[in-house]
């Protein structure tokens, strides 16, 4: 294996809310300078006012990826308050109305907005990314075709978005189906080749449709940027020891593939057809109803599922010094943040809310949740 496999790359975006009442509210340009001047290029704007974007140096392992991203999520608090305001990493804000936002003035975003037209204005959602590092492109080709039955699990357990608009959407991950509205999202495609997949991209950026990969929005993707393969499918979690568990499960996944890969053995690859029914299951329910098993045929649950997965990785886990980290999904597979947030919700009201005051705990409940563990 290449020395510089298996680095780590985090990216997280922000919601900025009024610390008092939990609405959304517009970053400052001087908060956005101050947070400018102390992070550099690890924080910058994102396509909302409301949204702030960060991304961790290059990780060798998960403890010093934990250490950039308390020193981001502490760096942003501090500053947000500092305006009267707090940061929550969230997929959607539980009763902001996305008719009430306005774009960050950026000229990829101001092109944006004009390719998507009324489409864009709904991304009043935040997501997380993680990259690994893999020097070879055949291989991050390779892992394009194998990660992808994992991409259901991921996002089951990292599901945070509940509410949109102060309605509970019945959905686990309701910022999945927003963001679905955009094009060439989705689970990956296969391809055969590194050969391959440049071609497809070719086609469209020479009949300039997009400029370059970076508009193409797959659940996972090889990075336009990095020699790393970027997942993409987690709501962006609370916690960020949540976090750093869903970047540790896919970095120990990533490794183990390609342990297998020079053993000439290799995961076995279902249809997106498959794929998408499991996909679905973790949008619209998170843990609560388990996902498919293609092996046994059966629906299983996600404790059950957690206990495989970590089985399957242990060794990779071992190696990568995650085994703390990747433990966590036994925890993340009982309770998403979904739950908690509706557990908040209900709880506030049995109290005596009424469905204002009750959303407006959620959100509060939501700003505790970012601070634990910094």
């Amino acid at each position: 294996m290449d020395k510089d496999d298996f680095t780590l790359g985090i990216e997280e975006e922000y919601l900025l809310v009024d610390a008092q009442t939990g609405a959304l509210a517009e970053a400052p340009d001087a908060l956005m300078a101050a947070c400018k001047a102390e992070l550099e290029d690890q924080v910058s704007p994102e396509f909302l006012r409301c949204q702030i974007e960060v991304g961790t140096p290059v990780s060798r392992d998960i403890s010093e990826a934990r250490d950039h991203l308390a020193r981001l999520r502490r760096s942003i608090a501090r500053h947000a308050g500092e305006f009267g305001l707090a940061p929550i990493s969230v997929a959607c804000h539980p009763f902001a109305d996305w008719r009430d936002q306005n774009r960050t003035d950026k000229d990829r975003y101001i092109q944006l907005s004009r390719e998507m037209g009324a489409v864009s204005r709904r991304m009043l959602i935040c997501g997380m990314h993680v990259h690994v590092g893999i020097a070879s492109d055949a291989m991050r080709i390779d892992l394009m075709n194998q990660l992808p039955y994992f991409l259901p699990h991921l996002l089951a357990v990292s599901a945070s978005s509940p509410f949109w608009q102060a309605a509970d959407t019945g959905l686990a991950s309701y910022r999945t189906t927003v963001f679905g509205n955009y094009p060439r999202t989705g689970l990956p495609p296969q391809f055969a080749s590194w050969e391959e997949y440049q071609r497809a991209i070719a086609t469209l950026t020479d009949l300039e449709i997009i400029e370059d990969s970076s508009k193409i929005w797959w659940d996972l993707r090889p990075s336009s940027r990095f020699p790393t393969v970027e997942t993409r499918i987690c709501d962006a979690c609370p916690r960020i020891r949540d976090t750093l568990t869903m970047a540790a499960l896919i970095q120990a996944t990533a490794r183990m593939l390609v342990r297998l890969h020079r053993k000439n053995l290799r995961w076995r690859q279902y249809d997106n057809f498959l794929l998408g029914e499991n996909r679905w299951r973790a949008l619209r329910y998170g843990v609560s109803q388990g996902l498919i098993d293609f092996g046994t045929r059966s629906i299983r649950p996600l404790d059950e599922l957690a206990e495989d997965w970590l089985a399957v990785i242990g060794e990779d886990a071992d190696a990568l010094n995650s085994q703390p980290a990747t433990a966590r999904l036994r925890d993340m597979a009982r309770e998403t943040s979904a739950d908690r947030q509706r557990a908040v919700f209900t709880a506030s009201l049995a109290a005596g809310a009424d469905h204002d005051e009750a959303m407006r705990a959620v959100v509060m409940h939501l700003i505790e949740e970012f601070r634990l563990d910094l």
